[in-house]
């Protein structure tokens, strides 16, 4: 399974107050291909010791490891990637920093931030919300599949769409153009995180 036809984005404030760690894990155990570590309250050290007990699980099942925002604890931990926002560092200072020791994912919400992370050396992109979502309300309204179909067909890069998705709306984001699909609530708020990790695995492999 390709790494990034499915991410799970953490959210521990979505796990219904199950521990964030175990949650993982039982994805991981699932099949999961890759996770990002997205906790923006938390310091670098609280960070650092959250993604090293993630990293542990990740090395035992396989699954990438990608780091929000944070390049210094990406390498910290021996993540595999870190995922840029518009608070990080630059594309460019990024790859200063970590050289090939990290790959770099760009999270953009329209066609000129994606074209332009593209240029600058994202490795990928995530991009949306697609659908209306609460996790993404604060970037907007959600972008729809018009918009991710041309974002997809304008970039050599993957494109990873994030906001709304469910296994139902695989086929259509697929469709539009993108490589796979970034997921946060459908997952960790599930009742059994696992098989929600399964189904949306089953949709992408029909």
């Amino acid at each position: 399974m390709d790494e990034l036809s499915l991410c799970l984005v953490t959210d521990r404030t979505q796990t219904r107050g199950r521990e964030l760690v175990a949650v993982v894990s039982e994805c991981c155990a699932a099949g999961l291909p890759c996770v990002q570590v997205r906790e923006k309250d938390l310091g670098a050290g609280d960070l650092a010791f959250l993604c090293r007990r993630i990293r542990t699980v990740t090395l035992d099942t396989g699954t990438r490891l990608v780091v929000n925002d944070r390049v210094d604890v990406a390498l910290a931990v021996g993540a595999d990637a870190v995922q840029r926002t518009a608070a990080s560092l630059d594309i460019e200072d990024i790859r200063a920093v970590a050289d090939k020791r990290l790959r770099i994912g760009a999270s953009v919400h329209s066609l000129a931030e994606a074209v332009e992370a593209e240029l600058k050396g994202a490795d990928w992109v995530v991009f949306g919300p697609v659908y209306a979502t609460p996790s993404k309300r604060a970037y907007g309204p959600p972008q729809g599949l018009a918009a991710l179909e041309r974002v997809a067909g304008h970039l050599r890069v993957p494109v990873v769409a994030i906001g709304g998705m469910t296994p139902a709306r695989v086929a259509e984001v697929r469709a539009a153009g993108a490589r796979g699909v970034a997921v946060i609530s459908a997952i960790l708020a599930a009742d059994a995180p696992g098989e929600a990790t399964r189904r949306f695995l089953e949709a992408l492999a029909a």
